[in-house]
């Protein structure tokens, strides 16, 4: 079981709503420095480990800041989340930019921050050779097709976009080394949100045995292995967080069954994880403001889709718990909605909850585990300008770390000089 805890009491809340209106996002600093420490804790068993946060999941220069501060890297996947890693701190080689169909201004910008480039087409080799030189080293990314499952979110590997097939490897890491590559790694991501463990060993394993064939077919010795993401957290109540030992203990295991006697017992092991570093740390807030009663019963809040879209895009399960109501009776069922003009804008769907007063000092409802792919996926489809972020510190302030958007801003990218040019022109003709 998985306990679901919100660090922020009705009252603090209410106070906190004055400076800050709802909807907005509340991360705690000092969870997630202490999750930081048990993976570093736990992957010391390997003779180097290095953890890339995904900047994806949660893209805000604070976080990565305490990320780096616990002695974690970056994974990238586009130039300005380089430009993110740049400005917290983080530097040459603990960086990653693991894109594809990637333009050559982000191949450029890795090259200057010294980053590892995780190739992802056998094609890139020569646009990479062209647009911005081959560095010293290089990681490829392996797509295994029908020889890995995938899961629901990633979809199965040979259907994905990413990656090198398993001959394309071979050849492409040979082509590398004639062109004058000195080091390599080996990197592949088929899965999101999993929570088999057996499932992430089976990548290790997968992993491992190609490098090893690696060596023997093109005599390249791989230098790092990284198992990408994808580890899942509890969304339920009900479910189990995969144990970092665990985890650890086993692929440590697997690392020396297959690659010590293959006489790759120095290789680093590296991973990319974003949803288990900080998603179960970081709670969306908002405020119910409107119940409806047709057909089903409804809830609206002052947040919509464009602030978490997860649930609306993969049908995705997020807790929801009601502030000064933990402990009332689930006596209502309802739909938990936003007011997009979408009828899949719903963070719970036909859900047990308290009842839920609404309206100007309507009860606040918190939405967990959102401290991953939440603020970062947001949109502005309707209008809708995209909630704040507040950080909790260790000594119980809290920081906001990204205000909330304003109109202007959503109109800020509007040339306006050319709107006057338009109006003039349609007002001559009238």
């Amino acid at each position: 079981m998985s306990e679901k805890k919100f660090p922020l009491t009705k009252a603090r809340l209410e106070k906190l709503v004055e400076r800050y209106p709802t909807p907005f996002y509340v991360y705690d600093e000092q969870g997630i420095r202490e999750n930081a420490r048990r993976i570093q804790s736990a992957f010391s068993v390997f003779p180097s480990y290095t953890e890339h946060f995904a900047v994806k999941a949660l893209p805000n220069p604070f976080i990565l800041k305490i990320l780096a501060d616990e002695g974690f890297g970056a994974d990238c996947s586009s130039y300005p989340e380089l430009l993110l890693a740049e400005m917290s701190g983080i530097k040459r080689e603990a960086i990653m930019l693991t894109s594809n169909e990637t333009p050559a201004r982000e191949y450029l910008k890795a090259r200057e921050l010294g980053a590892v480039i995780n190739l992802d087409d056998f094609t890139h080799i020569e646009y990479l050779e062209k647009t911005a030189g081959l560095p010293e080293t290089i990681s490829c990314r392996y797509n295994p097709g029908p020889l890995k499952e995938g899961n629901a979110i990633i979809g199965k590997p040979e259907e994905a976009k990413y990656g090198f097939t398993r001959e394309q490897l071979v050849e492409g890491y040979r082509l590398l080394k004639k062109k004058g590559v000195k080091h390599f790694g080996l990197h592949t991501m088929v899965a999101s949100n999993e929570l088999s463990l057996d499932y992430h060993l089976e990548t290790g394993r997968l992993l491992f045995e190609l490098a090893v064939e690696i060596k023997n077919r093109a005599g390249i010795g791989i230098e790092f292995v990284n198992l990408g993401g994808g580890l899942g957290i509890p969304y339920r109540p009900e479910q189990e967080a995969v144990s970092w030992e665990a985890l650890a203990a086993g692929l440590k295991k697997l690392y020396d069954e297959i690659l010590l006697p293959a006489g790759l017992g120095g290789m680093a092991l590296h991973t990319e994880y974003g949803r288990p570093v900080t998603g179960p740390y970081g709670w969306l807030v908002a405020r119910a403001i409107h119940k409806k009663e047709i057909y089903r019963n409804y809830i609206g809040l002052d947040a919509s889709m464009a602030d978490l879209m997860r649930p609306a895009l993969y049908g995705a399960y997020h807790h929801i718990t009601v502030p000064g109501k933990e402990n009332a009776p689930l006596t209502e069922t309802c739909d938990v909605v936003g007011s997009l003009c979408e009828n899949n804008d719903k963070f719970a769907v036909q859900r047990k909850l308290p009842k839920i007063d609404v309206g100007d000092g309507g009860d606040f409802v918190v939405i967990h585990d959102a401290g991953a792919h939440g603020r970062a996926m947001g949109f502005n489809y309707n209008g809708k300008l995209r909630c704040g972020e507040l950080l909790l510190r260790p000594d119980g302030s809290l920081v906001q770390i990204r205000r909330a958007e304003t109109v202007d801003d959503y109109l800020g990218t509007l040339d306006v000089w050319a709107l006057r040019e338009f109006d003039a022109h349609f007002s001559g003709r009238l």
